[in-house]
């Protein structure tokens, strides 16, 4: 059935109602181009499978969690448990915060949505002292423009959606994503992105769920995400984990490199 134009109008503004708002912006002009694998909601298939993947290449990714969550079954399979969290950490994957209750970007009121934010963080720090979030995927959508204000004073740097690669000036508070099973039959599709990425010396942050034979729509196979690891690493890119990946631009753009780190609160 086709989408109404007011539908599609309300859809727009959802996507992009905060972009323009709140923003932190770097710049992304890296000496190697970057690439991070990121996986929502983080279903153990994500860890035992698409880990698995990573670590044959000596690569590392960032997992997105709603503690909330943990243990339970979800639409990308069963989700998470404390020992994984640990394996997570010992592989030298970086753990991110996906709020407590997996909470709707838009449709939470702005303090709940912050509560929940603050309980994750709460929460990792019982289950692993010292541990705590420095990244942020906001779930199921882009963010309402409140909840992007409300949540960046908690995150060194906040992901979003987009399906494209980040390059020239990023927000930090809403860095775009390519979530990977919405073009799982299109592999040229990801490849000429990884190919721009090189090309124009930028980050892509890569997005997807479970990594499963038989993946839910939310996820992609093994044999698609191999082939997309391999790619980018032969393509020349930094493989690394977002709070890494951002660490090289902010070393980069330091006092004495240029451009330099740039900040724009509205």
């Amino acid at each position: 059935m086709s989408v109404g134009f007011g539908e599609r109008v309300v859809r727009y503004v959802k996507r992009n109602a905060a972009s323009a708002l709140f923003q932190k912006r770097i710049a992304v002009r890296p000496t190697k181009p970057l690439i991070s694998f990121t996986f929502d909601d983080y279903p153990r298939s994500a860890l035992l499978c698409g880990g698995a993947i990573l670590k044959r290449h000596h690569v590392s990714g960032t997992y997105y969690v709603a503690l909330g969550l943990m243990g339970q079954d979800s639409p990308s399979g069963p989700i998470c448990v404390l020992d994984d969290l640990k394996r997570t950490l010992d592989d030298g994957h970086e753990l991110g915060s996906h709020t407590y209750s997996h909470c709707h970007s838009w449709d939470t009121p702005p303090s709940e949505f912050e509560d929940s934010v603050v309980k994750n963080g709460s929460a990792l720090s019982e289950m692993l002292p010292g541990t705590v979030f420095r990244s942020f995927s906001y779930p199921i959508c882009a963010p309402r423009p409140t909840i992007k204000k409300h949540t960046s004073r908690h995150f060194d740097c906040c992901r979003a959606e987009g399906q494209i690669l980040n390059a020239g000036v990023a927000d930090l508070n809403q860095l775009s994503a390519f979530f990977l099973e919405r073009s799982r039959d299109n592999i040229a599709e990801v490849k000429k992105l990884i190919d721009k990425n090189a090309e124009e010396r930028g980050w892509i942050i890569f997005a997807t769920h479970d990594i499963e034979s038989r993946p839910s729509p939310y996820g992609c196979t093994p044999e698609f995400f191999a082939e997309v690891v391999r790619y980018g690493v032969e393509s020349g890119a930094q493989i690394l984990p977002v709070i890494e990946a951002l660490a090289v631009l902010q070393r980069e753009t330091a006092p004495g490199h240029a451009p330099v780190l740039k900040h724009a609160r509205n």
